[in-house]
């Protein structure tokens, strides 16, 4: 947990959480996003709303906590530390995405729609553990 600033990952978590409830809002990209699903109105009622953003959320915390330890290291600036969000959020998250995406036969709004938020939320992450180190 050295060089790790557990508020930064707090912080970094709920960016990420509160980007993904811009990213998929109606003024944003719900309406594609849904048609990329084939999901209606009446899919998003299925589930428990606390469950899915209870998890949500979690994963958000540990996704900033893991990206938090890739950059501990007391050398990283600013600079990096985006960089390196950008590199995990697209070179990894939404590229791995993009993959499984493929085989499932997803079209290619969903893999821009979701990897383009993954992207976006890894940079702010990292720029939030960049700067409050």
């Amino acid at each position: 947990m050295e060089g790790i600033n557990v508020w930064a990952v707090l912080a970094a978590a709920v960016a990420n959480f509160v980007v993904g409830g811009l990213w998929y809002s109606p003024a944003l990209f719900y309406k594609p996003w849904m048609a990329a699903n084939g999901f209606t109105e009446e899919d998003l009622k299925k589930g428990s709303p606390a469950t899915i953003f209870g998890f949500a959320f979690v994963f958000c915390l540990v996704m900033a906590a893991n990206l938090a330890a890739f950059l501990a290291d007391p050398k990283t600036t600013v600079a990096w530390a985006v960089t390196a969000g950008v590199l995990a959020g697209f070179g990894w998250a939404a590229l791995g995405l993009g993959v499984v995406a493929l085989f499932e036969r997803r079209p290619w709004s969903y893999i821009l729609i979701n990897g383009g938020y993954l992207t976006v939320s890894f940079a702010l992450m990292g720029l939030i553990l960049g700067v409050w180190r």
